[in-house]
C-alpha cells in the first residue's frame, strides 16, 4: 500500500484527532484553519480514503460522517514497514533504530516483541 498524499495525511490527522465521526463540513472549516481548500476538494479526497479503506461512513439525518476505520499507528506501522523495504539488511536496520529509542519505547517494543510469535512457515529472525 502507498503511504497517504499530503492532503490525504492532513484529513486522516484531522479525523484521528477527533472525538466524534465529521461531516465534510467540519472538516473542510478545520483544514481551513491552516490553508483555503474548497469543499469539493475535501469531498473527493475523503471519498478516495473511504475507497482505500482508511475511512468509514455513517448517514445521520441528510449528512455522512466519517470516522477513522485504521489506526494513526497503523498508519506508522505501514510507513515503518515501507522505510524497512528500502534495504537489504533489514536486520541491521531495526537495530540502528531500537538504538535510537528512549528506554520507556524500548521497553514497549520489548513487551510487543514477547507477546508476538512467527508468522506461520517463518522462523524467528527470518
Amino acid at each position: 500500500m502507498r503511504p497517504l498524499g499530503e492532503l490525504e495525511a492532513e484529513i486522516m490527522r484531522v479525523v484521528w484527532r477527533g472525538t466524534e465521526p465529521l461531516t465534510i463540513q467540519a472538516l473542510t472549516d478545520t483544514l481551513n484553519e491552516q490553508r483555503p481548500l474548497a469543499y469539493t476538494t475535501v469531498m473527493t479526497v475523503v471519498d478516495r480514503l473511504r475507497q482505500k479503506g482508511w475511512l468509514t461512513r455513517t448517514k445521520v439525518s441528510r449528512a455522512y460522517r466519517y470516522s477513522a476505520s485504521r489506526s494513526a499507528e497503523d498508519y506508522t506501522a505501514l510507513l515503518l514497514e515501507q522505510a524497512l523495504d528500502t534495504t537489504a539488511d533489514r536486520a541491521g536496520a531495526l537495530i540502528r533504530f531500537a538504538d535510537r529509542l528512549d528506554p520507556a519505547e524500548a521497553e514497549a517494543l520489548r513487551e510487543a516483541l514477547g507477546r508476538s510469535t512467527p508468522e506461520p512457515g517463518r522462523a524467528d529472525g527470518d
